[in-house]
């Protein structure tokens, strides 16, 4: 288990994303949502994460429905403020923000002191827990200002009164991040997409701030939303159509991985975990198998030599930190 911060809050290296038991993109049946999470912890996974966004509301009601069997000081939980469930009467589906459930509610950002509060309230209630560990500020891109103003001190409030036990924000970008790094005394950050084998960028500035100040990185999007789970024609890359360049540089990066018989998504895993300032990766699962495949490929050891040949090829920048050889 890893600290988070300097908080008292500890993950496991591998975590489980609930964004899929909550329909992503298509439907997941009960009993497929309860396995896929009782497979997480059967695998040792004991740091699972959710939203109220993540399928207004289902992907909470079903983690806790299953983390409830288990004892509460066992496991680590997180899920987000910043977008305010309203109830509504429109009929229809939410699958216009990536959802195969009934649009039941609307979506309202909030980063205001008191919604930050009747956000989270909502969330225990649908979890069905009596506290959370990890509350994140979601995704405060076009609402910046309202978030450092309110939405922080609204969790700082929250984790000085021991009602949280660490704060942070989740992004599917850098820059604000290392921005919440240098400017508030959060405990972690959730970047999603941006420390990958395909990008980056996360590498520059928010790391090395985040390794400096003491700030744990949770990396989300290991697989940059597939692309670099299964690269073919028709995968995605940040939710979207993979471009063709980018399909040709994940399909060159298998082709290496192939030839040093290891997978790519092994690799992946192993290439996120690798930096210091990162205590645990984040990975989505809609069923008990792709848990279980996620966790042996976790486990999986990577030959030096694939990361020698990606920095000899260009394909890995020569400043990336990469697992240390264990012996033979």
């Amino acid at each position: 288990m890893n600290r988070l911060g300097r908080s008292g809050v500890e993950v496991s290296p591998l975590a489980f994303g609930a964004g899929a038991i909550g329909n992503l993109y298509t439907e997941v049946g009960e009993e497929q949502a309860q396995e896929a999470v009782e497979a997480a912890w059967q695998r040792g996974i004991r740091y699972f994460d959710t939203a109220p966004h993540y399928g207004l509301g289902l992907s909470e009601r079903r983690l806790g429905a299953v983390l409830r069997r288990h004892p509460r000081s066992a496991y680590t939980v997180s899920t987000k403020v910043g977008r305010r469930l309203e109830p509504v009467d429109r009929g229809g589906d939410d699958l216009a923000d990536g959802f195969a459930v009934p649009a039941t509610h609307r979506r309202v950002w909030d980063f205001s002191a008191d919604g930050v509060r009747r956000t989270l309230e909502a969330s225990l209630e649908r979890l069905g827990l009596a506290r959370v560990d990890v509350v994140y500020l979601h995704d405060p891109d076009e609402h910046g200002e309202e978030a450092f103003r309110e939405g922080y001190p609204a969790l700082e409030k929250l984790r000085s009164e021991g009602v949280v036990g660490a704060i942070g924000a989740g992004m599917n970008q850098a820059g604000m991040l290392t921005r919440f790094v240098r400017d508030t005394d959060i405990d972690v950050v959730l970047c999603a997409g941006r420390y990958t084998l395909l990008d980056q960028s996360a590498l520059t500035e928010l790391l090395p701030a985040a390794h400096e100040r003491g700030t744990s990185v949770v990396i989300g999007g290991a697989f940059n939303s597939g692309l670099l789970a299964d690269p073919r024609p028709g995968a995605t890359y940040n939710y979207t159509a993979a471009p063709t360049e980018l399909l040709h540089r994940a399909l060159l990066l298998k082709s290496v991985a192939d030839r040093h018989g290891t997978t790519l998504r092994a690799a992946a895993l192993a290439f996120c975990a690798a930096h210091p300032a990162v205590a645990s990766v984040l990975v989505g699962a809609r069923s008990a198998h792709e848990v279980r495949d996620c966790a042996h490929q976790f486990k999986a050891r990577v030959p030096t030599a694939f990361w020698q040949e990606l920095r000899d090829k260009g394909l890995l920048p020569a400043e990336a930190p990469v697992p240390a050889e264990e012996p033979s």
